[in-house]
């Protein structure tokens, strides 16, 4: 089986979920046998994989990793863009069914989903596949043009999408219209939808009128990684560690976690709080926390990559993911991996997988406050969480995930059912 991919970032070059999902998910299906042509942003540094071929390299392997020029991120927002809509109002008909008059994104953004999706469309030409796959809406064009450019072959390959965040859960529910409106364009066209939770498939079904029957559910999983860095960190000698890592931005809850800070540092000067990660918000979010009254127990390590990540979960005590809307959560999982028990919001994919933790709504700072005083405060709790959801977490592998993609994959090559789009 052939299957063309379309995605946005890829590990080491990766600055959220998608490229851990990404690399998890080729990999696991790269060793079932099927090859995969991986089509990214170009970059200027390397990525090399012990699976995968790169095409200025010489190893052999299932995954043919294509670049195209772009300076675009999955995680873009808006305010990064200057207003120069000329030129993309006319480009972007040809695509999608929507008004380019309501375009308020920018102009090198979508300048840039453009120079994708054309480069795109010309490797989908060259390249002989069964499937397309799309990792999220940034692609969506890119696949839409595959699928045609297939029929003109004589013979349709079905487009399924991945939807990893909608635009719902990175703005926390106020939508940019434009980027709205690809992703419904873009999940009416799809032969079939795949979502990382349940709570995203009802997500899509409500926010976007696509019927559950066409939507699968495909957890994320989790590579194994035993391996305990058993370093000593001083600040763990005289507190107890609880850790935030993403982005800082709106949809992962950091300001949330600010005010559960407060209420915690008000009671208990046993307890620190790390933040580990950047994104549009980290400034305010430096500035709260001295307006809080709490900088001396608040630390701020930025952006971590590879071991750092490994370092920062074995120094937690506690992990915290207050998310506004998380379609999955990987990081809570790499959490449990390294027996740091884990609190998670109640809007969260990764709710539903894991039983071994506490949920909780992101805005009930409260409970989340009280909560981790009693998990850090009793020894007894802790242990069981960590051990308990350590157990639980080897169960969710890539593997498993690779299945059921297989799955899909085989009743539309198989049995059929295209899609006209």
């Amino acid at each position: 089986m052939k299957v063309l991919m379309f995605g946005w970032e890829f590990p080491p070059l990766n600055s959220g979920g998608l490229g851990t999902a990404c690399y998890g998910l080729t990999k696991a299906l790269s060793s079932k046998g099927v090859k995969i042509t991986f089509v990214l942003p170009k970059s200027q540094e390397s990525i090399k994989v012990d699976f995968m071929k790169i095409l200025i390299a010489n190893n052999i392997s299932n995954v043919d990793l294509k670049f195209i020029d772009s300076l675009l991120s999955p995680y873009i927002s808006y305010e990064e863009y200057d207003k120069d809509l000329s030129k993309l109002k006319e480009e972007l008909k040809d695509t999608f069914n929507t008004n380019p008059e309501h375009l308020i994104y920018g102009n090198n953004l979508f300048k840039e989903v453009i120079r994708y999706t054309k480069e795109a469309e010309k490797i989908a030409v060259q390249e002989d596949y069964d499937i397309i796959h799309c990792h999220d809406w940034m692609t969506f064009g890119a696949g839409i043009k595959a699928k045609r450019i297939s029929r003109l072959s004589g013979k349709v390959k079905p487009l399924i999408l991945h939807v990893h965040a909608t635009e719902f859960d990175r703005t926390g529910g106020n939508p940019n219209q434009i980027i709205y409106e690809i992703e419904k364009f873009g999940m009416e066209s799809a032969d079939h939808i795949i979502t990382v939770s349940n709570y995203t498939k009802n997500l899509i079904s409500y926010k976007y009128g696509i019927s559950k029957e066409k939507i699968s559910v495909v957890y994320n999983g989790l590579e194994a990684n035993e391996i305990s860095l058993n370093e000593t960190f001083n600040l763990k000698k005289h507190y107890k560690i609880v850790l935030y890592l993403g982005r800082i931005t709106l949809q992962k809850g950091p300001d949330w976690f600010l005010k559960v800070a407060k209420k915690v540092s008000d009671k208990n000067d046993d307890i620190k709080f790390v933040i580990a990660g950047n994104g549009d918000m980290f400034p305010r979010i430096v500035e709260e926390s001295a307006y809080l009254g709490i900088a001396n127990s608040v630390f701020f390590t930025n952006f971590l990559r590879g071991i750092d990540i490994d370092r920062a979960y074995e120094m937690a005590d506690l992990y915290v993911m207050p998310s506004v809307s998380e379609p999955f959560g990987i990081t809570a999982l790499e959490a449990l991996n390294k027996k740091t028990p884990i609190i998670v919001s109640k809007q969260s994919g990764v709710a539903e997988v894991i039983n071994n933790c506490y949920k909780i709504d992101f805005w009930d700072t409260w409970k989340i406050a009280d909560s981790i005083i009693e998990i850090l405060h009793n020894e007894d709790l802790h242990k069981r969480l960590s051990e308990n959801g350590y157990e639980e977490v080897k169960k969710l592998t890539w593997d498993t995930a690779a299945d059921s993609c297989l799955e899909v994959y085989n009743k539309f090559i198989i049995n059929g059912g295209i899609h006209n789009g």
